[in-house]
């Protein structure tokens, strides 16, 4: 099977351009599975509106991450659908899931875990690598393939969870940094990785942002809240092929441009 997992989608320019883009890129990669991380919809958040965008442009599964209730609209979605995913290691009340068993492809039962790294994210979240030994145990002879998404800011917590779970899990990628990283790899036992799948959203940006705000930040000048810069936009991600034993057998990033009107 192919899995397709498409990097953040930041504001309503990356919402479209899901909608302009998803269905091509799926056919032209012969996708089976679509994982899209949705936390930056809203700019900051998500809200069921945005998420039934995402879904209706081709997703079968959303992630979500540090800004998962920015939105707080989005609570109670949470807690209604099984195909929206938070952070997995967040608090046990906290609403929603953090990970599920999905019909995929042939027959297939994908296990899909979202986690949320620690190193600067600035909160307490639980340790994500015992997180993902838990779900492990929990789901085990409940599935054919495992899949895990890490939300975080360093780079390293983000490699060391790829080769803590390789092996166990088929693919295990990255997001957070909207900064796609050029690592694709297998692992030695047979996961897939990338540390970051990059977003999806406005190019010439910072991370999504107006350029002149960002400079202002950084300049330590007064800016308005942040906006999502114009022009045009960019799909970025993986497409994970991956055999029925659970090992990948190739990663290809992707990224593609579309021209706003």
């Amino acid at each position: 099977m192919k899995l397709l997992t498409v990097g953040d989608v930041v504001g309503e320019a990356g919402i479209d351009t899901l909608h302009t883009l998803l269905r091509r890129v799926k056919r032209e990669h012969g996708v089976d599975f679509v994982i899209v991380n949705g936390e930056n919809a809203a700019g900051r958040g998500i809200t069921p509106k945005q998420a039934d965008d995402i879904f209706a442009a081709g997703a079968d599964v959303v992630t979500l991450g540090n800004h998962a209730f920015a939105k707080q609209q989005i609570a109670a979605y949470l807690d209604e659908r099984q195909d929206i995913l938070r952070p997995a290691n967040l608090a046990p009340q906290s609403p929603g899931q953090g990970w599920g068993i999905y019909d995929g492809p042939q027959g297939l039962r994908l296990l899909i875990m979202n986690l949320i790294g620690r190193c600067d994210m600035h909160y307490g979240p639980d340790n994500p690598f015992l997180c993902a030994d838990k779900i492990l145990r929990e789901a085990e002879g409940r599935y054919d393939i495992a899949l895990a998404e890490i939300h975080a800011n360093a780079t390293s917590e983000k490699l060391a969870m790829g080769y803590y779970l390789d092996g166990r899990c088929a693919a295990v990628w990255g997001t957070h940094t909207h900064v796609q990283t050029a690592d694709e790899r297998i692992n030695p036992k047979g996961s897939g990785y990338i540390t970051d799948l990059g977003m999806t959203g406005p190019i010439v940006s910072v991370l999504g942002v107006r350029v002149e705000q960002s400079i202002a930040m950084f300049r330590g000048d007064l800016t308005e809240y942040f906006k999502t810069a114009p022009g045009d936009c960019a799909l970025s991600g993986a497409v994970f092929e991956l055999s029925r034993d659970g090992k990948c057998t190739s990663v290809t990033r992707v990224w593609e441009r579309c021209a706003q009107p």
